[in-house]
């Protein structure tokens, strides 16, 4: 028998940043096997099988219960870019950025179960970083909570994010189904 994944009452939202480009801390890994592509299209059902993967163990449902023309408005906006990691020919995770104005929000990031354990992650968020940073950010921030896998915080942290608010609320219903 699996034991239930246990939801805590409360939703910890932590915010971090950069401000500028010399806090950045890449790391990447040296695999030929690697590579990342932009998602030139925006391909609805591609990327809900990419969130759905990555969210999976983490209860991401946002982007699964809206109408089909609702994310495809959303992941063909302007300044809306989707970046997806393979290896081996194997689509393995994405990092998805969300420029407005100045700032960039990594706004989504992550890999298949299958593929952590491999420096893949912050090989991906590296990635994600740099190309934010080289599209004209003068800042870039992301959000992570609670319910995100154990070693997001640890990862965004060595990337050279920065805490710059946390909250609390009542933890909402979807993640508790």
């Amino acid at each position: 028998m699996v034991a239930a994944l246990q939801i805590p009452d409360i939703l910890v939202t932590t915010y971090l940043h950069m401000t500028d480009p010399s806090e950045f801390r890449p790391a990447y890994v040296d695999d030929p096997n690697v590579s990342i592509v932009p998602m030139n299209k925006a391909d609805v059902s591609f990327y809900r099988f990419l969130y759905s993967e990555v969210g999976r163990d983490y209860r991401w449902r946002d982007r699964l219960v809206i109408a089909e023309h609702e994310l495809r408005d959303a992941i063909s906006r302007p300044g809306v870019s989707i970046h997806v990691m393979y290896v081996q020919g194997v689509p393995a995770g994405y990092v998805e950025l969300a420029q407005t104005g100045d700032s960039t929000e990594v706004a989504y990031f992550g890999l298949r179960p299958d593929f952590h354990g491999n420096g893949y992650g912050k090989h991906l968020l590296s990635y994600g970083i740099s190309r934010a940073w080289g599209d004209g950010a003068k800042q870039v921030w992301v959000h992570t909570c609670n319910l995100d896998g154990p070693h997001a915080m640890t990862n965004y942290l060595k990337r050279g994010f920065r805490v710059y608010e946390v909250h609390e609320a009542p933890m909402p219903m979807r993640y508790a189904v």
